[in-house]
């Protein structure tokens, strides 16, 4: 959901119950607008350029708001948390060439497998590791180069 454009933000953050203060319009805003899955100090550091008084500290509280009433996924890449506003059901692509990020969403109504007992599921998550296109297509170019 493009929350930008359709609903104001404000809006948004008051029906999750959470108060709209400058600093959290400014990271949930910032999330809507990137597909990167930043990190804690990727947020922290694009968001003081301009928001000089923000802190460390204050994104952590709003990143775990945010998350906490359904607003953002999150998800561990190596040991870093990373964010996401995107909250359908997908999961994510890591190049071990590049470092990038990808969404990746299934066909709708793909059913994916379950435990067999009643468990209570929270969320899920889907994680694949491996080469992007572009780094497949650079690493055949140089395959032949010895060393």
């Amino acid at each position: 959901m493009d929350t930008t454009t359709s609903i104001p933000i404000a809006h948004v953050l008051q029906t999750r119950g959470l108060r709209p203060s400058p600093q959290r319009l400014a990271v949930y805003r910032y999330l809507c607008s990137v597909k990167t899955h930043p990190s804690v100090d990727m947020i922290y550091n694009d968001l003081t350029k301009e928001y000089p008084t923000l802190s460390r500290t204050t994104v952590y509280q709003t990143l775990e708001a945010l998350y906490n009433c359904g607003l953002i996924q999150r998800f561990s890449d190596e040991g870093e948390m990373r964010f996401d506003a995107d909250t359908a059901v997908h999961g994510q692509f890591k190049c071990t060439g590049c470092g990038k990020i990808t969404d990746v969403f299934w066909p709708q109504g793909t059913v994916l497998p379950r435990p067999k007992d009643d468990h209570l599921i929270h969320e899920t998550l889907l994680y694949y590791r491996g080469l992007c296109p572009s780094c497949i297509q650079s690493a055949d170019k140089f395959r032949h180069i010895r060393r």
